[in-house]
Parts: C-alpha cells; sequence; structure tokens
C-alpha cells in the first residue's frame, strides 16, 4: 500500500514460494529459524529501532494485523545489508532508522482487503485516510490485492535523531492515505521537503525504489 516512506528490492517469487512456510512461521515467533536467505534487521543493522506498527494497533486497521505476533521485521539479506549500509551513513550524522514493515505474509494483506471492504468501520479515518473516502482506497492505488512487501525485499521506515529517538518530520505519518504522502507532493514546508530529499536521495544512492 501507499502512504509512507519506503524501500524496494526484487526478488524471484518462485524462491519466495518455496520459502513461505519457513518465513510465516519466523513471522508468528521470532525464535523460530529464518531460510537462509532470510535475516530479522534487528540482527543486521547497527542502531536500528523496530516498530512492527501491524503487530499491534497503531496501524490504519487499528488492531493486529493478521500473521504478526511479535515486534520484529524480516528482509532479505541483501535487503537488511543495504540497510545496514544506509545506517552506518546516517550514523555519522547523528541519525538512525527506524522500519514499520518488512516481509508481509500474505495473509496479512487478505486482512486489509478485508478491512477496506467493510466500510462501516470508519475509526481510523481522522488520522489515516482525512481526505480520501474509504470505497476509493483501492481505486487510488492505496490498498490492494498483492504486495511486494511479499517478495520480502520491501520495508518501510523513516529516519530518527539517534540521541532523542524522535522521528525526523517527514509531513506525514506511517500509513497515511493521501496526497501529502506522495514523494511528488511538494505543498510541505522547507525542512519537511529536506528530510524527504534526504530520504530519497538515501534511496537512490543503494539503488532502492522510493514510493
Amino acid at each position: 500500500c501507499r502512504g509512507t516512506p519506503h524501500m524496494k528490492l526484487s526478488l524471484k517469487l518462485h524462491r519466495i514460494t518455496a520459502l513461505l512456510p519457513a518465513l510465516l512461521l519466523a513471522v508468528a515467533l521470532p525464535a523460530h529459524a529464518l531460510p537462509d536467505d532470510f535475516v530479522h534487521v534487528a540482527e543486521v543493522v547497527p542502531n536500528v529501532v523496530i516498530d512492527a506498527r501491524y503487530a499491534g494497533d497503531n496501524n490504519f486497521v487499528g488492531r493486529p494485523v493478521d500473521g504478526y505476533l511479535a515486534n520484529t521485521v524480516i528482509l532479505t539479506r541483501p535487503a537488511a545489508e543495504a540497510l545496514a549500509k544506509v545506517s552506518e551513513d546516517l550514523a555519522a550524522f547523528g541519525l538512525g532508522l527506524k522500519v514499520f514493515d518488512g516481509f508481509r505474509p500474505q495473509r496479512a494483506v487478505d486482512h486489509f482487503v478485508r478491512w477496506a471492504a467493510d466500510l462501516s468501520d470508519q475509526s481510523t479515518k481522522a488520522r489515516h485516510y482525512p481526505d480520501v473516502e474509504k470505497e476509493h482506497l483501492f481505486r487510488d492505488g492505496y490498498i490492494a490485492e498483492r504486495s511486494g512487501h511479499s517478495r520480502g525485499s520491501t520495508v518501510d521506515l523513516t529516519i530518527i535523531d539517534l540521541a532523542t529517538g524522535e522521528e525526523l518530520p517527514m509531513g506525514t505519518p506511517f500509513d497515511y492515505f493521501g496526497l501529502e504522502s506522495w514523494p511528488s507532493y511538494t505543498k510541505l514546508p522547507a525542512e519537511q521537503r529536506a528530510f524527504r530529499a534526504l530520504l530519497q536521495q538515501m534511496h537512490r544512492a543503494l539503488k532502492f525504489f522510493y514510493h
């Protein structure tokens, strides 16, 4: 779904399909061994803060999402190692990464789809989609029946101040559905545009795609 800065790498889908049973166990039970090509982000990326929003109720659904049972984020090893390089570069400026999501089970995507279809549930509208009608979330691309996250090389994140742990102001919160969250949106204060530019430059330097 749209609505938060994130990076994207590609991985062959047939490989992911073969590894899905082990990945699903690892998302639910962090101590469970991961397939060789996957890692827990916190074990690879220095200074990272993990805030797995879909394991709690601070997200656009307003409750824990199916498939997320612990505060952990899993990625392919190449994606995690690329993030480690980003983290090291940012640390020189007193900055770090907060990661919200990585590998996403299909049953979590299915939960998003069911939530979007339930037009009677508007409990998170004020915070997450104030200017978009829920019935238009599919049409406008904020919710989809398939997610690049299910490949394990897409990550939702932001930049933090290591001294305070505070997120740098990017103009919109995580999981905000609206034009303001789009990378092309420019009607923001100069500071917020500068922080978004930093995030985009970081992505380009590592050949990630920014959305």
